[in-house]
């Protein structure tokens, strides 16, 4: 039989009727022979809630004093979770972060998982096979305070909790059925990938993809852990939901699982991009340290950076794109600075959209740009940035045409065929 993790998130454990559904899952794979450990979020909306009350409290805050507000959001879910395991008849017992211990650095509100010591839990296993239910986004930092991992934390908490037991799978249950080749709310076409390598994931989530947080997606991948995307509200007792070789959903895996390679595996986007242009930038060695040097302390995050030097050789002109949130701070800070950067002009606009083409496939196949620029061109869609890497193009283009942008890239690669 196989150690498996489920992850739970916030709009699965709603209630106690959507708690009493997710303990049927948990109780299918027990009822197979399964070690089973159980990561889960708090209520939905709970932690928002939390968070309001802390502000409320206070504008300004201590950080561990609101990992330990915002922290009970999961430990509620967790106990709810055993006590109906507990009805059901099946051995379990919650887990907080600190208890197992998750270890994690000292960056409360953001922090970092570096050990699980997760012994206990596997011994368990061993001895009673006893589920544990595990209150996820939360661990202990050095200081033995409790800390919390961010938001998406729990997708995280789950890949980390497979990692220290060496499960066979982390199944992250979630109110979507699996990783689809484009927003279905977009494209009515896309379809649900069976499979999808690790690479591609995180390209997926760090360019606008919702179903995972980025950081799992990075632990999976240092640590090989298989990752299944399912859905929670379909029928635990549904036929094929308890088929351990081919559940319904998505798995997250090596390429080397994936036997036909697409050139392109799926199309994301990211709304609410903004542009910045500095004009006439003086062209010197550690200017690009001196403009973005300042933009990453404050916190600014920065993407498709494109440099033209003049003709002259002695002047450039940078432009890159920022949050829309932010672009108020970054023009700010700039402006501030303009003698120190030597530029003669700051030109931005927001409402902008990124719109990436993402694919392991790319590697070995040429014209696949080209493919894109041409559909949108066919369209009137009018490009303002392109950046590239190994398996992504991402293009940026005025946020009117989104909708228009991804059914016309998906149509082109032929990701709406099955």
């Amino acid at each position: 039989m196989a150690r498996l993790v489920l992850k739970f998130g916030g709009t699965s454990v709603g209630d106690i009727d959507r708690i009493r559904n997710v303990a049927r899952h948990v109780k299918r794979e027990v009822d197979a022979g399964h070690d089973v450990a159980v990561v889960v979020s708090a209520m939905a909306g709970k932690t928002n809630e939390l968070v309001g009350w802390c502000r409320n409290a206070s504008p300004i805050h201590d950080a561990r004093e609101y990992d330990a507000v915002v922290a009970s959001g999961e430990q509620v879910t967790a106990g709810l979770l055993a006590i109906t395991l507990q009805a059901m008849g099946v051995n379990a017992r919650s887990w907080q972060g600190w208890q197992i211990p998750i270890r994690t650095d000292g960056s409360h509100g953001a922090a970092r998982i570096q050990a699980i010591e997760a012994d206990d839990i596997v011994r368990r296993f061993d001895e009673e096979k006893q589920v544990a239910v595990v209150a996820g986004f939360q661990g202990i930092a050095p200081d033995n305070r409790i800390a919390t991992l961010g938001r998406g934390g729990s997708d995280t908490s789950a890949v980390a909790m497979a990692a220290a037991i060496g499960a066979d799978r982390c199944d992250i249950y979630t109110d979507v059925d699996g990783v689809y080749t484009t927003d279905p709310r977009i494209e009515p076409k896309a379809r649900r990938m069976s499979k999808i390598s690790f690479e591609e994931m995180l390209e997926m989530a760090s360019l606008g993809a919702k179903v995972l947080q980025v950081r799992s997606v990075e632990l999976a991948m240092v640590h090989k852990v298989r990752t299944f995307v399912r859905s929670s509200f379909e029928d635990p007792d549904a036929p094929g939901m308890g088929d351990f070789e081919n559940p319904p959903g998505t798995l997250i895996c090596d390429e080397d699982e994936i036997v036909e390679q697409q050139v392109v595996t799926g199309i994301a986007y990211s709304r609410d991009e903004a542009q910045i242009s500095l004009r006439r930038v003086e062209d010197r060695p550690g200017v690009a340290g001196a403009i973005f040097g300042p933009l990453a302390d404050a916190g600014v995050n920065v993407d498709m950076i494109v440099q033209n030097i003049s003709e002259s050789g002695d002047a450039t002109d940078m432009t890159f794109t920022v949050p829309s949130g932010d672009l108020g701070k970054a023009t700010a800070l700039l402006e501030k600075a303009k003698g120190e950067m030597r530029y003669d002009a700051l030109q931005s606009s927001q409402g902008l959209t990124k719109v990436s083409v993402i694919g392991i496939g790319m590697r070995s196949h040429t014209g696949v740009a080209a493919t894109a620029f041409k559909a949108l061109a066919a369209r009137g869609i009018n490009i303002r940035a392109i950046t590239t890497s190994e398996i992504k193009i991402s293009i940026l283009i005025d946020g009117d045409y989104t909708e228009l942008a991804v059914r016309a890239l998906h149509s082109v690669y032929g990701l709406d065929k099955a």
